[in-house]
């Protein structure tokens, strides 16, 4: 009996690595995720080891091969967390841990990098602002605070491009990840010679570049024996989390947006053009798709800081798969706005729209009268105007939004639809396929392989969508008033030195 054909999918998250094992009609016929740990060595510091993410990876697709039976694997798609970075030596060898994508400890080099190049050039050369989260800064922090690592430093590449490096030796990156790298000329899709001048780095530090759905490499023998692959199977460029994530849903042509509740949140937009925030509040990156970008919205902490509520203010839960839905029951009991209080979801600092690593969060307007149901309903509706946030600015943008695809925990819960619904004023919509940034990186697998013409081809024939959840507009006019009271709070906060930022 000759074994159908199916791609993998792996996705280099912050709390794990997911593998999915798709079907050619987009059946996922497997899904395994390993966990992940965080190390936070200070306050406002990130980092995780890639060989972690590398035991992950070999455990999740070691698993969901198995799990696959009669299955033959025809390509491998990788997504992974944006801007971390990996320093390798030239030997390929791993120097440090990664500085992940919500480390804030590179606020120096940020002033450095907006001195030296002002905001205009800034625009022009990478479409994004000089924020902590991105990968340039971390280079130079290592330059500047550990000088003798950054003297073995030979490449700098992303989470998922590492997996790629040790499935098949090939360094190798594309433009949904590179682009936000802040090394990277995201209009003309290229390395910005023009950036790495102007702070001293040599272009050699980059990885080679090719598309999306290009096959960048092929499986070792030696990684095919860990993973239970086959020797030579091909590995396509696949993307970053957030493109991948849209991918994933079908979001990937301009006229659509999808909101993505994971550890961090998210408001994304594609557009045929590369359209800059002239404020550089949201970010422009180019998206899986050739000659296609986004725009898009960040959250540090939504479901991160759901999590973080969870663990410490419901420890009797701890353990229990039903915690979040405990919480979510609790919440829904609450009426709009919490009771009074508002919470501030910044326990990383923030993006979008604020661009402060500094920024701390904060539960204000409790009393006595107040419990744990109120302050679950006041985390998830300040998670909610986080992602409003970023909303308005895409909106004030001309980005066209008659209705917002839902991805990730946010899209899991009837209550929290129902939330973002109601805060947005839009309609909700999901898809019959919940798998994230994995699913969609199969799909550019397929496509690099030619079982779909393009990834529009695969989107159609796998995913389907469901009935749009509709705001009711009494619920969305209630919100204003709670929304406009959490966005009085972070000026507030600073103002007072309260926000963890400098006064």
């Amino acid at each position: 009996m000759t074994k159908a054909d199916a791609f993998v999918g792996l996705d280099v998250g912050t709390s794990g690595v997911k593998a999915v094992v798709v079907d050619a009609r987009g059946t996922v016929r497997s899904s395994v995720t390993t966990p992940l740990t965080l190390s936070t060595p200070r306050p406002g510091w990130a980092e995780q080891r890639p060989q972690d993410w590398w035991t992950a990876a070999i455990a999740s697709v070691r698993r969901a091969v198995r799990a696959a039976e009669g299955m033959r694997v025809a390509a491998v798609g990788l997504s992974g967390q944006m801007h971390s970075s990996v320093f390798l030596d030239a030997r390929g060898s791993v120097i440090r841990p990664a500085l992940l994508w919500c480390d804030g400890r590179t606020t120096t080099e940020c002033r450095e990098i907006t001195a030296r190049v002002g905001e205009d050039r800034l625009r022009e050369w990478v479409a994004n602002a000089a924020l902590e989260g991105f990968t340039l800064p971390k280079v130079l922090w290592l330059r500047t605070h550990e000088p003798e690592c950054f003297a073995r430093l030979d490449k700098v590449v992303l989470a998922k491009d590492y997996i790629r490096h040790r499935l098949t030796g090939a360094l190798a990156s594309e433009p949904s990840d590179a682009s936000g790298t802040l090394m990277y000329d995201t209009a003309r899709r290229r390395w910005s010679t023009e950036m790495m001048g102007a702070v001293g780095l040599p272009m050699s530090l980059l990885p080679d570049l090719g598309e999306s759905s290009e096959v960048l490499g092929r499986l070792s023998p030696a990684a095919a024996r860990l993973t239970g692959l086959l020797p030579g199977t091909p590995v396509v460029g696949g993307g970053a989390d957030n493109a991948c994530g849209a991918a994933g849903v079908g979001v990937v042509s301009p006229g659509d947006a999808v909101a993505s509740w994971g550890t961090s949140g998210t408001v994304l937009a594609p557009t045929g053009e590369p359209r800059v925030d002239p404020s550089l509040r949201a970010h422009t990156f180019c998206h899986v798709v050739p000659r296609t970008w986004y725009v898009m919205g960040v959250m540090l902490s939504a479901g991160g800081a759901f999590a973080w509520y969870r663990d410490v203010m419901a420890k009797e839960l701890k353990g229990r798969k039903d915690a979040n839905l405990v919480l979510n029951q609790e919440g829904e009991k609450v009426p709009i706005g919490a009771g009074g209080v508002t919470f501030l979801p910044y326990l990383q600092g923030e993006r979008t729209p604020h661009r402060d690593a500094g920024a701390r969060g904060a539960f204000v307007g409790l009393s006595l009268a107040h419990g744990r149901a109120h302050l679950t309903r006041a985390v998830v509706e300040g998670i909610c105007f986080g992602l409003r946030d970023s909303l308005s600015i895409l909106r004030g943008l001309g980005l066209p939004m008659a209705h917002l695809l839902l991805t990730g925990g946010g899209a899991k819960s009837p209550f929290i639809r129902r939330v973002q619904s109601e805060v947005y004023g839009l309609p909700v919509v999901r898809v019959n396929r919940e798998e994230g940034p994995a699913f969609g990186a199969a799909l550019l697998a397929a496509v690099g392989v030619g079982a779909f013409a393009d990834l529009a081809a695969a989107a159609r024939a796998t995913l389907k969508r469901l009935p749009p959840e509709r705001p009711r507009p009494e619920a969305h006019r209630a919100y204003e008033e709670p929304y406009r009271r959490f966005q009085a709070l972070y000026p507030s906060l600073k103002q007072w030195g309260a926000s963890g930022a400098p006064p």
